[in-house]
């Protein structure tokens, strides 16, 4: 039987910890709101996570810092008090899409400028349009290699100038067309430094000699009259320099620099179409000619040269990509079939950029252009820049589609075709510097100039944290010792604690928590709280650092240590009550309970142990005087199962109410059957019988259960008999009746029979009788009629 309680109470307390564990995470396992840091002010909180609201209540016993849903609550904080700023979001300029008469007229990307509100952790979408406009201007800069390698190409080039602009005005008819060509660095080990070689490097295949090395030169700004690129190509000479690789770079960083003198347009799709033969240098190469200063990325063009080239080093692959960025160009490499690879691995780096193969003779340079430009146009692609640390941009859109996905692209867009994408912006946590608080980043898509410009006002602080609403040196916070704000304080230099009743001068919160660590290595042992270096314990724990815990104990069926009314537990130890003992206070002194009606413990049908019996096998009872064979509880409950289930039996319902624990009496469908349990029959004033069953509780009261239905015998049918009755002698009468006709008959039938058999052997002695003669005459005469005379 002990090794029963036992496990009674290891399964207890196994419940009582998975109900704890369940509470726990119900309340606070998947609620950050709760964590000890959101706790410490209503910017802490509202930073925290976007449901999370602060309770402006005075002595608000709760977390402050807690779900909205569950500050809510009836128990919960005033619903006026909660503070949980909302974001907002407000379009400053929200143009619609459209194309335009003129090149400025034209809007691709809707809206212009947003203005958000906006709490950390709580993203924030913003609906995006872009369009393609019809007839939206086009710059194309044609960036040649001009080193003698490419003199058929060049020759090529200037046959297809006109058939370049022809095929680019069926696409848009506001297009520009520009030309520049570039060598190399004029230092060793570039170019030849001879005196003779620097003025003719050298010959070409007409034997004519070529142009003196240069860096980059423009040899034509972009111009809407695109009749002047063939003549500008084919009067440009070719010219020579000494190691493969040419100064591309400082080519590609010179037009996208200078603007003015390029001539891109602030409103057009500018475009760079890079056309060679040969790889490219790239930072770091300049000091083989002795040249270390680095290239400051800025535009240095006098008289259509770059005045810079020996005096800087190349750009780098960064440089030349975020330049190409910040203008908004999108380019072309239109190179050879040996450099193809080098080339189409630089466009994965640089935004808005393709590779092109490149015939021998560039014969094919107009459908490469039209192509990639096609290419290039028929997708969308949106970035963001100047975008903070703790800010993150996500874009999602259907396309054409049905389905919402996280993407920034879009293809096969067509001109005049609108695509939608959501902007989810998201600040991951308030900056610590204020300034910071308001940011602005931009969106736009790649290639183009056109911006979304997005205002930032990060909400780190609640209302009441501004300066209106602070009450300094405010009785609530120890006599004047801090400002209140937002329903706490916050203590002045030289005091701490919740109220700032800690004095730093007496114990700093640094010693605070070291005088509360005890032997354990976090303070109070985890189980409550160091105020002024001194513990607070949580409830169910004590001592001075909280080490003992005063749920340790074990459990029996009354609860811990048998409950308030046997014991408390001290420390892990259980401290019995008086009249009380045992490990769980489990056990009455004494046997007093254990004493039955005939003066013998347990009636000498059990032992008693912890003043309780426990009784031999088929005894039962608080002192196992109860048994199958004896009489037991059934007399002395059948009246009151009888008023209780039935309404019926010798008492009223006064009485009933009185006299009985309808508390105590259940009623069931069936009957139970374990072991324990003792079965009652009786009949009542009907002849019915009733049936229930009772089981001895441990604290010596009965339960009883009653069977739902009684059994009754079936009533008589008076009428039906006495109908039977009468029916059953009709029956028989006619029966009778019937049988006497039929015997009738049958001798009837027999008696004519037998006469008519007699008649018809009748011998009559008819000789000397006289009356015969004429009884016989008067049948047999005709003319008889029935008369006598």
């Amino acid at each position: 039987m002990m090794t029963m309680r036992r496990g009674l109470a290891a399964a207890l307390i196994l419940a009582l910890v998975l109900a704890a564990l369940v509470c726990v995470k119900a309340q606070g396992g998947n609620n950050p709101c709760v964590r000890e840091d959101a706790q410490k002010s209503c910017s802490a909180c509202i930073s925290t996570a976007s449901e999370c609201g602060w309770c402006l209540v005075e002595d608000y016993e709760k977390p402050r810092c807690d779900k909205i849903q569950n500050h809510a609550r009836p128990d919960g904080c005033d619903p006026s008090a909660i503070t949980s700023p909302q974001d907002s979001l407000y379009l400053e300029k929200n143009v619609k899409v459209r194309d335009g008469e003129l090149p400025e007229d034209a809007v691709q990307l809707q809206p212009q400028h947003v203005r958000i509100k906006i709490r950390p952790n709580k993203p924030v979408r913003i609906p995006i349009t872009f369009r393609q406009a019809e007839n939206y201007p086009v710059d194309l800069y044609y960036l040649m290699d001009l080193s003698n390698s490419m003199e058929d190409d060049k020759t090529k080039l200037a046959e297809l100038g006109n058939l370049i602009a022809e095929r680019m005005s069926a696409i848009t008819k506001n297009f520009r067309l520009g030309f520049g060509s570039f060598v190399d660095k004029v230092v060793m080990p570039y170019v030849s430094t001879v005196p003779k070689k620097l003025k003719t490097p050298c010959r070409t295949s007409s034997g004519e000699a070529c142009e003196a090395p240069y860096g980059f030169k423009n040899h034509l700004s972009l111009d809407l009259d695109t009749s002047q690129f063939a003549q500008q190509v084919m009067s440009a000479s070719v010219s020579g320099n000494l190691d493969a690789p040419e100064g591309g770079f400082d080519a590609i960083m010179q037009a996208v620099a200078c603007e003015n003198e390029i001539g891109w347009r602030s409103v057009s799709r500018r475009m760079m179409v890079f056309s060679t033969d040969a790889g490219f240098h790239y930072a770091g190469d300049g000091k083989l000619g002795g040249i270390v200063k680095p290239n400051d990325g800025h535009c240095h063009m006098s008289n259509n040269l770059y005045t810079e080239s020996s005096n800087q080093d190349y750009p780098s692959v960064s440089q030349v990509t975020s330049k190409l960025k910040e203008k908004s160009v999108s380019i072309i490499f239109a190179v050879t079939k040996d450099q193809f690879s080098i080339y189409e691995k630089l466009a994965k780096v640089i935004e808005s950029s393709t590779t092109g193969e490149l015939a021998n003779d560039s014969a094919n340079i107009v459908d490469l252009i039209e192509d990639n430009y096609n290419k290039i146009t028929s997708f969308v692609q949106l970035k963001s820049e100047n975008v903070g640390k703790n800010i993150s941009v996500k874009f999602f859109s259907r396309c054409f589609g049905e389905d919402e996905t996280e993407t920034d692209m879009c293809e096969k867009l067509k001109i005049g075709q609108n695509v939608t994408f959501s902007a989810e912006v998201t600040v991951t946590q308030c900056p610590k510097d204020r300034k910071s608080w308001k940011q602005r980043l931009s969106i736009y898509p790649a290639g183009l100039a056109e911006r979304l410009y997005l205002e930032l006002d990060i909400i780190c602080e609640c209302e009441c944290e501004n300066a209106d609403n602070e009450i300094p040196n405010s009785p609530k916070c120890f006599d004047g010792n801090g400002t209140y704000e937002c329903g706490v304080c916050s203590c002045n230099p030289g005091r701490y604690g919740e109220n700032c009743e800690c004095d730093s001068s007496e114990v700093s919160s640094k010693e605070s928590d070291k005088k509360c660590l005890g032997n354990s290595t976090v303070p109070c042992s985890g189980r409550g709280q160091c105020v002024c270096g001194k513990c607070v314990c949580n409830p169910g724990y004590g001592e001075q650092y909280c080490q003992c815990d005063n749920q340790a104990c074990d459990y029996n069926e009354f609860g811990i240590c048998g409950g308030s009314e046997r014991g408390v537990c001290n420390c892990g130890v259980c401290e019995c009550n008086p009249g009380y003992e045992g490990d769980t206070c489990s056990c009455r002194k004494g046997n007093s309970s254990c004493v039955g009606s005939n003066g013998m413990e347990c009636s000498g049908h059990g032992k008693c142990s912890c003043n309780q019996c426990f009784c031999d096998a088929q005894y039962m009872g608080p002192t196992c005087d109860d048994c199958p064979a004896c009489p037991g509880k059934c007399e002395e409950n059948k009246a009151c199962v009888q008023c209780a289930a039935f309404d019926s039996g010798p008492l009223t319902e006064e009485q009933c109410n009185r006299d009985c624990r309808k508390d105590l009496i259940h009623i069931e469908s069936e009957l139970p059957n374990r072991p324990g349990i003792r079965k009652c029959q009786f009949k009542d004033d009907d002849d019915c019988l009733f049936s229930f069953t009772y089981q001895y509780m441990p604290n010596g009261e009965v339960d009883i259960v009653v069977q739902r239905t009684k059994s009754c015998p079936e009533s008589v049918n008076v009428l039906a008999i006495v109908g039977g009755v009468v029916g059953g002698i009709v029956a028989v009468g006619l029966a009778l009746l019937l049988i006497w006709k039929l015997l009738t008959f049958i001798h009837d039938r027999r008696e004519f029979a037998k006469f008519e058999n007699e008649r018809q052997h009748a011998k009559w002695d008819t000789g000397g009788n006289p009356i015969y003669k004429q009884a016989t005459s008067t049948f047999t005469n005709p003319t008889y009629s029935g008369k006598q005379g």
